[in-house]
């Protein structure tokens, strides 16, 4: 059986052990990266290609009809054409709960960053502030707890659970979002009634039609001015501008930010201006640590075996 990778220097970076998949009884060609272009000719004659961000669509399905299986090296579909993939026969399968340690260190990184004012301080180092002190430490950028606090999720699957864990170690009090849509339960808060009382607000849903700019204008303004938004889940779930303006505006107390609405961010974006203030942008590696890559590759090759074997394991095409 033929398999090619069509992306794998987008989770690979050549650090990862790769044994899982060479077991897996696939005759494998590797790419680093693939074009548009290239789709096809690299697809041809295999039966099971890898893709993270590579786009699988008709022009790539109706031209192989040896493919059969699509593994994907993420949990989000978006790049493939589930109901054309379905309509060809063709498996998809994505890659389930492999980053959850990783992301939720990442929350937590950015929220505690913004809290002790962490890069100011490193900052007032390095200009020499310290060292031209009287006092024996600096104390010109408030620093806040997290005990106490309230800690509202909007999203509350795997990821959101084990933020929700972690708060809890921190002594915080979670409160969580009730699905759009939804009636809000004994213990969901709809969310207009829940963003006023919360002091950090951490996002883990989807991106969908119903969360596209979830958090705009009209919700940074129902939050209190010290509050602290972190998005760990999808760009377009916030509205940027709004967010850019409630920060300079002093609305809103901080923000940690580790996706943006286009990635990467060729056109520029208004999170990337230098006159922010309280504001952490990481480039989209909240998932990206080495033990949450190695699960990843561990993951795609255990549904390849259970694909094999005619069982059902994280198959996203109906």
């Amino acid at each position: 059986m033929k398999g090619v990778i069509l992306d794998e220097e987008t989770f690979d970076r050549g650090d990862l052990d790769r044994s899982a998949l060479e077991l897996a009884q696939v005759e494998w060609r590797h790419h680093p990266r693939t074009e548009p272009g290239q789709r096809i000719e690299r697809l041809r004659g295999a039966a099971v290609a890898v893709v993270n961000k590579v786009r699988i669509d008709e022009d790539c399905l109706s031209a192989c009809p040896e493919l059969k299986l699509v593994c994907v090296a993420a949990t989000g579909t978006n790049n493939i054409d589930l109901d054309v993939a379905a309509r060809y026969g063709v498996t998809v399968c994505n890659a389930r709960g492999y980053a959850t340690p990783s992301v939720t260190q990442h929350v937590f990184s950015l929220l505690l960053s913004l809290v002790t004012r962490q890069s100011a301080y490193s900052t007032a180092v390095a200009q020499g502030r310290w060292q031209a002190s009287p006092d024996f430490c600096l104390l010109d950028f408030p620093i806040t707890e997290l005990a106490g606090k309230a800690l509202g999720i909007v999203g509350f699957g795997e990821l959101g659970k084990a933020v929700a864990g972690l708060a809890s170690a921190f002594g915080m009090k979670v409160l969580i979002a009730a699905r759009t849509g939804t009636v809000s339960g004994l213990d969901r808060v709809a969310l207009p009634r829940l963003l006023p009382q919360v002091d950090v607000l951490s996002l883990h849903c989807p991106l969908t039609d119903e969360t596209r700019n979830l958090i705009a204008g009209p919700e940074l303004a129902l939050m209190k001015p010290t509050a602290i938004l972190i998005n760990t889940a999808r760009g377009g779930i916030v509205d940027e501008s709004a967010l850019v303006e409630a920060l300079k505006a002093g609305r809103l107390g901080g923000a940690g930010v580790d996706v943006l609405s286009a990635e990467p961010p060729v056109d520029g974006n208004p999170l990337l201006d230098n006159d922010v203030p309280n504001l952490i942008v990481t480039p989209h590696v909240a998932w990206a640590s080495r033990e949450s890559r190695q699960r990843l590759m561990e993951d795609i090759a255990e549904n390849i075996r259970f694909w094999q074997r005619g069982e059902v394991r994280n198959i996203v095409t109906s």
